[in-house]
């Protein structure tokens, strides 16, 4: 029987700040218990949950911090979480002329805007005062060839991708990447010449993106041909709701690939190289198999389920060709491109329909309960929930606890990611 002392020194537990991953999944698990009894705010369960909610949170961001964007970046991120028009801009940065230059990279900002932006809509400074990468969408090279020497070789070298071909290569970085691309496909012309479409690349992405999809189909090779016959009249909205319910479960990462390769489809986990904030990709083989491709560059359950499902959408509904890929990162906001928000739409629609969400007890009265109650609605993983309504709302802060932070990895072991 545990003592008031007991009581007090497991009290005094939850407000020493977290200091490693046991501590970590310690705090977690304390945090789901009290969820789980959704104690009312002043009460001391509900004190010491919201005591937790702060420490691990504090934890989750010196640990898996977000990459920092480039100012262009940090303006559209916190235009979509204020649901600011473009029109909304204009006292920070002086005309609609002007605020659509600089969101299309054409204008640089000033020092005036960047003390206007950040003090007006609180964006960092040092998010604001870097560079800006040139926009390139649907990037491909000009040239027949690539300029070789662009592409991250010593991070590819460290990863182990050249293993087998550094004798035969004869050891120069430039013909050892000419081998790489030779292994993965009878025409490496082809890759390099491919179309990359959703997210845009700066000239340093797109190498790290050509490099990274080349990687995956190499994986692909040795996959592919334990799979089922790929048929696209297959792939439905009563499929990819099938998929979307696997998120119900507590191993569901681990059943996803099992589920595609069933209908032909193709899961690889490969971290993202530097110079990338790619969450995910969906592409075809030469003999046409498609694949769809995670980084898993954020470790969390509504990331990985919602990267999924978008990419699984494309293959049914987008891609067509092995001469272009399809390339997302999740948080970039609503793409123009009528596919991205197709994308979107299906993959949302595929957890909880837009009707149905609108009028569930987590939509119109969100609480611990309510996300709980229209999860197991609609057999879905809460994060799922949570996540949507962070999004919505723009309150990024509320209900943290469940999705999943730092779950989806352990699924991967044979995956290495740094």
């Amino acid at each position: 029987m545990r003592t008031t002392t007991d009581r007090h020194s497991e009290m005094n537990a939850a407000f020493r700040i977290i200091k490693g991953d046991e501590e970590y999944r310690h705090a977690l698990a304390q945090a789901e218990a009290l969820v789980a009894i959704d104690p009312r705010p002043g009460t001391a369960e509900g004190d010491r949950l919201e005591v937790l909610t702060l420490l691990i949170e504090d934890y989750e961001t010196r640990q898996f911090p977000f990459e920092a964007p480039d100012p262009v970046d940090a303006i559209t991120f916190r235009m979509e979480e204020q649901q600011l028009l473009q029109k909304d801009l204009v006292p920070f940065i002086g005309s609609r002329s002007r605020v659509s230059e600089v969101l299309a990279r054409k204008r640089p900002l000033t020092v005036q805007m960047i003390r206007a932006l950040s003090s007006g809509l609180g964006i960092p400074l040092n998010a604001l005062v870097g560079e800006p990468r040139p926009r390139t969408n649907d990037r491909a090279p000009d040239t027949k060839d690539p300029e070789w020497g662009k592409f991250p070789y010593k991070e590819m070298l460290k990863r182990g991708w050249f293993s087998e071909l550094m004798q035969s290569a004869g050891g120069s970085p430039v013909d050892t990447i000419k081998a790489f691309f030779a292994r993965v496909a009878a025409s490496p012309a082809a890759l390099y010449r491919r179309t990359f479409r959703g997210e845009d690349l700066d000239e340093r992405a797109y190498y790290s993106t050509l490099a990274w999809t080349a990687r995956v189909l190499l994986r692909a090779k040795t996959a592919e041909k334990s799979l089922a016959q790929f048929d696209r009249e297959r792939l439905s909205k009563e499929v990819l709701r099938e998929l979307a319910c696997l998120s119900w479960l507590d191993d569901g990462p681990r059943i996803a690939p099992e589920f595609l390769a069933k209908i032909g489809i193709l899961m690889v986990i490969e971290p993202r190289l530097p110079n990338t904030l790619l969450d995910g990709a969906a592409l075809l083989t030469e003999q046409g198999r498609p694949i769809v491709a995670l980084t898993l560059r954020i470790d969390r359950v509504d990331y990985f389920w919602f990267t999924l499902l978008h990419e699984v959408v494309h293959v049914w509904k987008h891609l067509r060709s092995a001469e272009e890929a399809f390339v997302d990162r999740v948080e970039a906001g609503e793409s123009p491109e009528r596919v991205e928000q197709e994308a979107n739409r299906l993959a949302r629609d595929a957890f909880v329909p837009h009707s149905s969400w609108k009028r569930s007890e987590a939509y119109l009265n969100p609480s611990r309960q309510s996300i709980r109650e229209t999860a197991d609605r609609w057999r879905i993983h809460p994060a799922l929930v949570a996540g949507r309504l962070q999004r919505e709302t723009g309150r990024y802060q509320v209900f943290r606890e469940f999705l999943g932070q730092g779950t989806v990895r352990k699924f991967f072991p044979e995956v290495t990611f740094s």
